[in-house]
Parts: structure tokens; C-alpha cells; sequence
């Protein structure tokens, strides 16, 4: 059995379901898969594709060959998953600035990256506009910010079903930040509630004035 000091927070990324009416996968279907495959705290966030878990196995392309096979078996679907640990998103979330949101003014997007195109020549492709578009590139994520007024003008959509779009999965910055939080948390644990004294434990008042019959 693991001590909790032996596991290592992930969480995995699941690539194109429930989008578009394809691929259709509850998140309470995925935490029982998750769980089945030995996985601890495991835990879901809105309906995209996002599972926290922890395990004391930390050979990350195990991890995912593992998920993948175990979605397959579960669900009859392939998907494709991406696993980051909590230091791996922490680093992430500290290189989107502060002002960097997604809300009605802007669209800040995370694009987790698979090997294929994390590459400085496989993100030329995408053919960002300086005035338009801005970029960040970490290792394993491209950060995309645009406003909204200027959506319209950015070449960055237009990737779609290309090979840059086929090796990433995307979530907000929003999205990204509160699954780091989530990473984040202990799970709690509820101790056993104290029994609760009878009045047949409790020593009987004599009252004033009379003895105890023996």
C-alpha cells in the first residue's frame, strides 16, 4: 500500500470528447475507468476531458499508454491523452500573465502539445499575425491570446484539421488555472465521529436529603 508522501499528482487530458455531439463519454463513466485501473483521489472537472489522479507510478508514457488502453476497453473509443504532473502546470500557469483571461473582451487558449509539433518550425505554421495574435511557448504548450474584436483577423482558427491541430488538446486559461488549484488540494478526510454518551453511562444523582438504597 502507498504512502500519500509516495504519490504524484497528475492529470490527464483527454483529446475531442463530447465536442460536437462525437465521442460522447460521461466524466462519471472516466473516474470509474480511472479507478479501475488503480489510480487514487481521482477527480473530474467539467465535461471535457480533465481527470485528476494520483499513483506512485511516475513513468509518465506507461501512464498514458495505460489510460488510453483502459478507455479503449472501457468505451470501445480511441483517445488520445496527454498526462502532466502538478509541477509540470504549475510552471505552465506562471508563464500565462496575470491579465491573460478568457472572458468577454479576450480568449486566452492552452494548447497542450504532443511531441510532433512541439517545435518552434511546426508553430510558424500557424502563421500568427504580432498585431493580432500574442504567443507564448513553454515546453509541451503554446499559450494563445487574442481579443475578441480581433478574432476575426487571426489566422491562428484556421489550423483546424491540420497536423498542428490533429497533436494538440486545447483548454482555456481559465480552465488550466483552476485545474492546477485543483491539483492542488488534499483530499479531505472525515474522522469517526465521537460515541455519544447515554444517560445509562452516566452516575445517578442522589438527591439531597436521601441515601442510596444498597
Amino acid at each position: 500500500m502507498s504512502t500519500r508522501s509516495d504519490l504524484t499528482t497528475y492529470v490527464a487530458l483527454l483529446r475531442g470528447i463530447n465536442v460536437g455531439g462525437n465521442a460522447m463519454v460521461s466524466m462519471k463513466e472516466l473516474k470509474a475507468c480511472f479507478e479501475g485501473l488503480g489510480f487514487q483521489d481521482v477527480v473530474t472537472y467539467i465535461n471535457s476531458g480533465n481527470i485528476i489522479f494520483k499513483d506512485k507510478r511516475t513513468d509518465i508514457p506507461k501512464l498514458v499508454q495505460l489510460i488510453e488502453t483502459g478507455i479503449k476497453a472501457h468505451r470501445r473509443m480511441d483517445i488520445r491523452v496527454i498526462v502532466r504532473t502538478k509541477s509540470e502546470m504549475s510552471a505552465l500557469c506562471k508563464k500565462i500573465p496575470a491579465d491573460w483571461v478568457t472572458d468577454g473582451d479576450m480568449r486566452t487558449d492552452v494548447m497542450f502539445l504532443w511531441d510532433a509539433v512541439d517545435t518552434p518550425e511546426a508553430i510558424a505554421t500557424l502563421r500568427a499575425d504580432p498585431g493580432v495574435d500574442r504567443l507564448v511557448h513553454v515546453k509541451g504548450a503554446l499559450i494563445w491570446n487574442v481579443t475578441r474584436k480581433d478574432y476575426p483577423k487571426s489566422k491562428v482558427p484556421k489550423m483546424i484539421g491540420g497536423t498542428f491541430y490533429k497533436n494538440m488538446t486545447a483548454r482555456n486559461a481559465n480552465t488550466t488555472r483552476k485545474l492546477l488549484e485543483l491539483m492542488s488540494k488534499e483530499p479531505t478526510t472525515t474522522s469517526e465521529p465521537r460515541p455519544r454518551r447515554t444517560g445509562t453511562n452516566r452516575p445517578t444523582k442522589t438527591p439531597k436529603g436521601k441515601k442510596r438504597s444498597r
